[in-house]
């Protein structure tokens, strides 16, 4: 066993106060810690960069880039206290030869956790019968409420991410036909998940709750149409835990304005709509500020993967959630 040299590069702020001393902590008594930065450019820390084996990063870290290895010469493990690597990692880290770990795993059981419950609370009509019962202050006749439920409802799954999968897991306990999407997979594959397979026309037509877990890549944008989203029953609901731009948004707005469309919306384009937008005051919408991931202990989940990164590296032995320089082009 040997104790690797470690840099924190995470970012003051990055995460929540608690997390960030119980990482910090972690760090100290699993490696050699040379300190904790919030940027490379300062004496102090091109100094610890000089020296460091593993830099832990997370979301408020710098773009990783050829220039900030160049300062990194006994560099060989980044450990990423965070979900996907895209927006931060240039693809030199892995011309390098760098071992990249990733807590997105972990960071996809509450996405998938969020979803179920959005899923299920859509099918139940939660949200405009709270707003209505808050206004009423007075029992609602249940017959005239339409048909809601959550028994033999169809659910569609777009895209099988790590998230897509887990959520058609957290699915299985429950009597509802699930649907999926993923031009990637053949249909036995989708059918060994534990869902059935469809085409994306066929799964707007036929599905009650439709819930997107497809990357945002160029492909991908705009990939849930205006005539997905028209070809919707009346009454079904959209749940969007992946990246706003996946979906035609106005169109969206204008189903959901029109009355007769539910959507749960974790992200939107932009990250925060104009305070007018009419999403936020109609009864058949829920937004929330992007926390379908990790926030308060869940963050802590994302730590424990990536120390247990680090004992993996002073034991010699290969990580257990190895980045590839695909995910560049394949993950959001």
């Amino acid at each position: 066993m040997t104790r690797p040299a470690v840099l924190s590069a995470v970012g003051t702020g990055a995460l929540a106060p608690a997390s960030e001393r119980r990482l910090a902590r972690l760090l100290a008594e699993e490696g050699r810690l040379l300190g904790t930065v919030d940027g490379f450019d300062d004496p102090r820390a091109r100094a610890a960069l000089a020296e460091a084996e593993v830099l832990v990063t997370g979301w408020g870290t710098p773009r990783i880039d050829a220039g900030m290895l160049a300062a990194a010469p006994r560099l060989r493990w980044i450990l990423h206290v965070a979900g996907s690597v895209r927006s931060q990692f240039d693809r030199a880290v892995w011309e390098r030869g760098i071992g990249v770990s990733s807590a997105v795993d972990a960071n996809a059981v509450p996405v998938a956790e969020y979803t179920l419950a959005a899923i299920l609370f859509a099918n139940k009509r939660i949200v405009p019968i709270a707003r209505a019962y808050r206004e009423s202050r007075d029992l609602v006749d249940q017959a005239a409420l339409g048909v809601i439920g959550n028994y033999r409802r169809t659910v569609g799954i777009i895209g099988a991410s790590r998230i897509g999968r887990r959520v058609v897991d957290l699915l299985a306990p429950f009597e509802l036909d699930v649907l999926l999407s993923d031009p990637t997979l053949g249909a036995d594959e989708i059918r060994a998940l534990g869902a059935e397979p469809a085409t994306l026309a066929e799964l707007f037509q036929a599905s009650d709750v439709v819930s997107v877990h497809a990357p945002s890549l160029p492909a991908t944008r705009g990939l849930v149409t205006r005539e997905l989203i028209d070809a919707m029953r009346p009454g079904s609901a959209i749940i969007n835990t992946a990246r706003g731009e996946v979906v035609d948004q106005d169109a969206l707005t204008d189903r959901v304005v029109r009355g007769d469309l539910f959507a749960v919306l974790d992200v939107t384009v932009p990250w925060v709509l104009p305070a007018e937008h009419p999403l936020y005051d109609h009864p058949n919408a829920l937004l929330t500020p992007h926390i379908a991931g990790s926030v308060g202990t869940e963050v802590d989940r994302m730590v424990d993967a990536e120390i247990g990164e680090l004992r993996r590296i002073a034991a010699g032995e290969p990580l257990a959630y190895p980045v590839p320089v695909t995910a560049l082009d394949s993950e959001a």
